[in-house]
This record gives C-alpha cells, sequence and structure tokens, in this order.
C-alpha cells in the first residue's frame, strides 16, 4: 500500500510531468476551492505529515496550476 511519502513523491512527479491546461478547457467560474484537487489534495497531506517548510515545492506546484486556471496567485 505504501505510506504517505511516496504517494506524495510520485503524485508529486505526475504533477509536473502534466502540462497546464489551455485557455479553451479551462472552465468559466470555477472556485479556487475546487481548481487543482490532484495539487491541492498532495500539497495538503505532505504540508500535514511533513510541515509547510517541508513542502514548498509542492505548494509552488499548486500556485503554478491555480496560476495556469486564471486565479493570481
Amino acid at each position: 500500500m505504501g505510506n504517505i511519502s511516496e504517494k506524495v513523491e510520485a503524485a508529486s512527479a505526475e504533477i509536473t510531468s502534466k502540462s497546464p491546461p489551455s485557455s479553451e478547457t479551462t472552465p468559466k467560474k470555477l472556485k479556487p476551492c475546487c481548481a487543482c484537487p490532484e495539487t491541492k489534495k498532495v500539497r495538503d497531506a505532505c504540508i500535514i505529515e511533513n510541515g509547510e517548510e517541508n513542502c514548498q515545492h509542492l505548494i509552488e506546484a499548486h500556485k503554478e496550476c491555480m496560476r495556469s486556471m486564471g486565479f493570481n496567485i
């Protein structure tokens, strides 16, 4: 089943390998809480387990995803 660190690392690698969605596929009026659920979940799990200071790469990946969805982060 693996531990959370392995899952975080695998999800982080998957997230960074994905290209941001184009503006054609970005839904209109998306709420910030609903945008980028895959990066948000991994980021939150890392922060809970390891502390914010140890998860900066995931925090930045989530911010980048949010920016790609049109949010001013």
